[in-house]
C-alpha cells in the first residue's frame, strides 16, 4: 500500500548485561501514570509494556527509553540518541533530565494515566494523517515538502507515528536560530516498512525514514535522532 501527497504551503556502579539492566529498569520504574517535575514539565509515563515509553503534555512524540544501570544501584533511562530523560533510584525517586533542566529535576506523582501504545489505524485514516502532517512540515518550513508513505496492511500506526514524529524534528530545526538553515536540505520525506529495521537516512533532500512494525512504537526513530542526522549531514557538507 503506497500513499504520496505534494503538500502545499499552509496558512548507569555494577554493570550488568543489556537484559539484566532491562529487566532491573522494570522493577525500579514507578507505576504508569501522569508524573509532573519541580520545573513544571508534565508527563506520562507508561511501564506496561517490554520497554517504557515517556510523552510530555502538549506533545505528540513518544519516547521509547532503554534502562541502564548506575551507580547506587538507580536506574539511568535514555531515548534511542543516548540522551538522558530519566534517573530513578531504588526507592522509587525520580528525576527528569530536559534541555531546559539540564541538572535534573525532581519528580512527584500526579495521579493515573492512559496507556501510550499507538491505536489502530485504516488507510483512509492514514491518507487524512499525511495530508495533515505534509501541510504541518511545508507550513513550518513555508515550501512545498513531499511525503510518500509506502507499507504494507497493518504497519499504519507505526508508519503514521514515524511520520508525526519526523515532522516533529522539522519543526523544531525550523524554530531554532541555529539549525532552521539545516533544514533546507530535506525535499521530501518518506517513510517505508521494507528492510525490516528501524533507521533514518538522509540522501539527495529525501528524508527516509525506515520502521518495523512488529516492535510497535520502538521501531521507529525518534526526533532526537532524526535532528541529529539532519544537522551531522548538514555541517559536513
Amino acid at each position: 500500500m503506497a500513499f504520496a501527497i505534494v503538500a502545499g504551503v499552509c496558512a548507569l556502579g555494577i554493570l550488568l548485561s543489556p537484559l539484566a539492566a532491562e529487566a532491573q529498569g522494570r522493577r525500579g520504574a514507578p507505576a504508569t501514570g501522569r508524573y509532573v517535575a519541580g520545573s513544571g514539565q508534565s508527563f506520562t509515563l507508561d511501564t506496561s509494556g517490554s520497554r517504557p515509553l515517556l510523552r510530555f503534555e502538549r506533545s505528540t512524540e513518544i519516547w521509547v527509553l532503554r534502562p541502564t544501570p548506575a551507580p547506587r544501584g538507580d536506574i539511568l533511562y535514555r531515548n534511542d540518541n543516548g540522551d538522558q530523560i530519566l534517573r530513578v533510584t531504588p526507592d522509587g525517586g525520580m528525576t527528569l533530565y530536559t534541555t531546559t533542566a539540564p541538572q535534573g529535576s525532581p519528580v512527584s506523582r500526579a495521579g493515573e494515566a492512559a496507556s501510550l501504545l499507538a491505536p489502530s489505524m485504516t488507510a483512509v485514516q492514514m491518507w487524512n494523517y499525511i495530508v495533515r502532517q505534509s501541510g504541518r512540515a511545508s507550513s513550518a518550513l513555508g515550501r512545498l515538502i513531499q511525503v510518500d508513505v509506502d507499507i504494507q496492511p497493518g504497519s499504519e500506526a507505526v508508519a503514521a507515528d514515524a511520520l508525526s514524529t519526523a515532522v516533529d524534528a522539522i519543526v523544531r530545526m525550523a524554530r531554532s536560530s541555529n539549525l532552521r538553515a539545516e533544514t533546507n536540505k530535506v525535499r521530501r520525506i518518506v517513510v517505508t516498512d521494507q528492510g525490516g529495521a528501524s533507521q533514518a537516512t538522509l540522501s539527495r533532500g529525501t528524508l527516509r525514514i525506515a520502521v518495523n512494525p512488529r516492535a510497535g512504537v520502538a521501531g521507529r526513530p525518534s526526533s532526537a535522532r532524526i535532528v541529529r542526522l539532519v544537522a551531522d549531514e548538514a555541517l559536513t557538507r
